[in-house]
């Protein structure tokens, strides 16, 4: 992974006002983070929802410096970035109207698998929890993904009977980078 190639994802990710769509918007029309980051104040603010103001503070804003810090611990832990404009990115989570820019990957992440999320109460009843464990292993016995997100209760069901049937089971965190 090549941290120079990151940095101005994560630059413009920092940028306050910048959320997932926006970004989005930003990299269709300019094709990379780095040509948004160049880009004049006057051709940013002609994409939907980007206002003159939020152009400038484009042009004015410096990476924050956790980031860099961010940044290095993924080349210490392994964790690999994969960036929305990535073959490897996954092509059902890039039609969504505002998918991530990119996602930290611990793991494999294979795309051309067939996947199904599962996803459910936290305090759930006896009955959801032991559906969601033998959907998920039949469901991975037949060679479906089990996509959920490792909360307690029918996410954990679900990742357990998946794992229970010899699949697959990838855990989805909207937290972030080390943080459950």
């Amino acid at each position: 992974m090549h941290l120079d190639r990151l940095l101005p994802w994560f630059h413009l990710k920092s940028v306050p006002g910048i959320g997932n769509l926006l970004m989005k918007r930003l990299i269709d029309r300019f094709q990379s983070p780095e040509a948004v980051l160049q880009a004049d104040p006057r051709d940013l603010s002609r994409t939907t929802g980007i206002p003159h103001r939020l152009a400038e503070n484009i042009k004015r804003h410096r990476l924050p410096g956790p980031v860099e810090a961010e940044l290095g611990r993924l080349q210490q832990t392994g964790i690999e970035v994969v960036t929305y404009t990535d073959a490897s990115y996954p092509r059902l989570l890039r039609e969504i109207a505002d998918p991530p820019p990119f996602l930290y990957v611990s793991g494999r992440l294979e795309t051309d698998t067939a996947n199904v999320a599962i996803v459910g109460a936290r305090n759930a009843t006896g009955y959801g929890i032991d559906t969601s464990f033998e959907l998920s292993a039949d469901l991975a016995q037949l060679g479906v993904t089990v996509v959920s997100g490792m909360a307690l209760g029918i996410d954990t069901a679900a990742h357990e009977g998946a794992l229970q049937g010899g699949g697959r089971t990838v855990a989805v965190l909207g937290s972030g980078l080390q943080r459950v």
